[in-house]
């Protein structure tokens, strides 16, 4: 940046707003800015934009730090997606249709399916859980009994946030195979925590609106190149086309109130001023830039916990996989993805001497995304290849025979906040008490777990918010959010 004051913008003009961090949220709330006239300032520590949905180079390969996919009810994301204009490299199935293979039967692998018939709700998946082969008759049985009950819920009772969904479960009468083979395969992925870890909620969220909402809801979609090609690229261009100032690798150190009711925030070599700033940065860094009196009880943003997620990464001399993704039972893999084309590898046949010299490479490359990987996440490399190898092996018939030609892992420690009971009463809304300040981030108060649906959810709110306060009109074809208090 340069390490002269910024000048073309007026102390106090009423419509200049500095936005901190590149994630979803931040740059959610700085086009949702942009877009209302207000002249912006988006600044990114990091040498891009995506938060924690980036992508990166290996040996030729454009690699996701991890997978992430949404799913219809994600209303929000996918009006992000069209503003960026990247709806069509990230579709959406046209009915839900997840593979789940089960490996502890004594009979040996078997195959079963969650999807859903063009039916009503709940009779949508009617069909799927009568013939769900990974349950017995009377737990499918008790699983529509207990999937009624949570559509009963009221998601605006605060006593939900106090109990644990795992508890919940049991008193519904499910059973630990229901819960490994059809809630916990759900809400592990969603929520990042296993059931009996889970504020019930943000449980009873998820299922209602994800699986009893809507027939539809549920059906999944993921990004078709990498996430950087959306999250950075695609989101640089509509900034720059909304006329925000974008600075990456610019690490804010303060946060100011000036007596004038504008704001000053100091980088490196410059000051801006603004009329308005949203903090879109972890509860951490948000807690250390908060200026005193902005919140109350600031320390509660230290009580929220994080949990991590794991990813391996695996590329194969061949095709092992014949499906987009696949979920697995009795066996500690999770989730895997076939990356390939994402990547940049060919699944074909190496063609003439160019194999492994620089042209374009063939096999497969998968992703293998381990949530609540408490118990993993600072294992070495050497024995997560030795562990999880041999399970992809099981699950997967065809790699018995198949090369590994590189295997590597990333790790995200503090990939979310942990949806732990109690957790909702310690996630602050948009609005701080600092006139002026706003927050932003999928851990603030969504009223949804973790999720790229509830960081361009806390954007808008907080963008909604500062224009509210700097009377200005809301874009009109904003996605329409609840703004939590």
């Amino acid at each position: 940046m340069s390490d002269e004051p910024r000048s073309d913008i007026p102390e106090t003009s009423g419509r200049d707003a500095v936005v901190i961090g590149g994630g979803l949220a931040g740059i959610t709330a700085a086009l949702t800015l942009a877009d209302a006239g207000v002249r912006v300032t988006l600044l990114e520590s990091r040498p891009r934009l995506g938060g924690l949905a980036f992508s990166f180079q290996r040996d030729g390969l454009t690699v996701d730090n991890g997978q992430h996919v949404y799913l219809r009810c994600c209303t929000a994301y996918r009006w992000f997606l069209d503003r960026i204009e990247g709806t069509a490299l990230a579709p959406i199935q046209n009915r839900l249709d997840v593979p789940v293979v089960d490996l502890a039967k004594p009979e040996g692998r078997r195959l079963g399916r969650l999807r859903r018939d063009a039916l009503p709700v709940p009779l949508h998946l009617g069909r799927s859980l009568a013939t769900y082969p990974h349950l017995s008759l009377a737990d499918r049985a008790r699983v529509g009994r207990a999937a009624l009950a949570l559509k009963g819920l009221d998601l605006a009772d605060p006593a939900l946030d106090a109990q644990d969904f795992g508890s919940w479960l049991t008193a519904h009468g499910q059973s630990a195979r229901a819960v490994e083979a059809l809630w916990d395969l759900v809400g592990v992925a969603t929520l990042n925590a296993v059931a009996g870890d889970t504020s019930l909620a943000l449980a009873a969220m998820v299922f209602k609106t994800g699986l009893l909402s809507d027939p539809g809801a549920a059906d999944i979609g993921w990004a078709h190149v990498p996430l950087g090609e959306l999250h950075d690229r695609l989101a640089r261009k509509a900034l720059d086309s909304a006329g925000v100032r974008t600075e990456i690798r610019t690490r804010v150190t303060s946060v100011s109130a000036e007596d004038n009711g504008s704001w000053t925030v100091q980088v490196p070599g410059e000051t801006l001023r603004a009329d308005a700033v949203v903090l879109a940065v972890p509860q951490r860094e948000t807690y250390d830039l908060l200026p005193d009196g902005a919140l109350d009880a600031p320390e509660r943003l230290l009580d929220i916990g994080t949990a991590p997620i794991l990813n391996l990464h695996v590329v194969y001399d061949r095709k092992v996989l014949d499906v987009p993704f696949l979920t697995a039972l009795g066996t500690p893999v999770q989730w895997v993805f076939d990356r390939t084309d994402a990547s940049g590898l060919s699944t074909g046949r190496p063609e003439g001497p160019d194999e492994g010299r620089g042209g374009r490479r063939s096999g497969q490359y998968l992703a293998v995304s381990q949530s609540a990987a408490h118990e993993d996440i600072d294992a070495p490399v050497a024995a997560l290849r030795e562990r999880y190898l041999p399970e992809l092996e099981r699950l997967l018939p065809a790699a018995r025979g198949a090369t590994v030609r590189d295997f590597f892992v990333t790790r995200e420690r503090t990939a979310t906040f942990a949806p732990t009971p109690g957790v909702g009463r310690l996630r602050p809304g948009a609005r701080t008490k600092a006139s002026g300040l706003y927050l932003a981030g999928a851990w603030t108060a969504t009223g949804w777990p973790a999720t790229m649906e509830s960081a361009v959810r806390s954007g808008v709110s907080a963008a909604d918010a500062a224009l509210g306060a700097l009377g200005r009109p809301r874009p009109r074809r904003l996605f329409a959010v609840e703004e939590a208090a």
